[in-house]
């Protein structure tokens, strides 16, 4: 289906704006139904990476509804507007991931193996840790390296969401949505293991 140009007229998304800055949900739908896939492509060229520009854009997004009021037309159009906020989280999201610290899968897997080691453990039991410890390290291989990080650390440096948040200077809806994605991915890799 061709795009609607009119939708991205900057007279129409000042006055969508205006709306916004008063609260207007349906207002904020439509900017975002007329904007999100231009500022989606914007934020995915400068991440290379499907899901942290998901991630962008919903925060990016989150930022318009809560800065509206702050808009001031004589400055910058509409979408320039909208742009430079992509621009400044995506780049958040580099450095971000730039200082990440990375987590080497066999360190990982060795790592998990002494978490889960328990003293008093019958060898048969031990082996089912082992066996449980290695098929979790397995899928954690397959999270991209951020996933990975910010789960092991939340769960094997037992960090709380804002304390991760502060850490790895992302919002607090950024990690909580990655743990989130994070755990459903293991779950499932998890299960299809079981079944094999």
């Amino acid at each position: 289906m061709p795009s609607d140009p009119s939708r991205l007229d900057p007279a129409t998304l000042r006055a969508l704006l205006a709306r916004v800055a008063t609260g207007d949900a349906g207002a904020f739908r439509a900017l975002y139904d007329s904007t999100s896939p231009k500022l989606f492509g914007f934020a995915l060229r400068i991440l290379h990476r499907r899901e942290l520009a998901e991630d962008v854009l919903q925060e990016s997004f989150a930022a318009v509804w809560h800065s509206a009021r702050d808009y001031r037309p004589h400055l910058s159009a509409p979408m320039t507007w909208m742009a430079t906020i992509v621009r400044n989280k995506a780049f958040d999201a580099l450095r971000a991931a730039d200082h990440a610290i990375e987590i080497d899968g066999n360190d990982f897997e060795a790592a998990v193996l002494r978490a889960l080691e328990d003293p008093g453990a019958t060898p048969i039991e031990a082996l089912q840790i082992s066996r449980d410890a290695q098929a979790l390290a397995a899928c954690m291989s397959e999270l991209d390296s951020v996933h990975r990080q910010v789960v092991g650390m939340a769960f094997f440096h037992d960090l709380s969401h804002s304390e991760l948040a502060q850490q790895l200077a992302l919002p607090i809806g950024t990690v909580k949505t990655w743990i989130r994605r994070s755990l459903e991915r293991l779950r499932t890799c998890l299960g299809k293991q079981e079944s094999a």
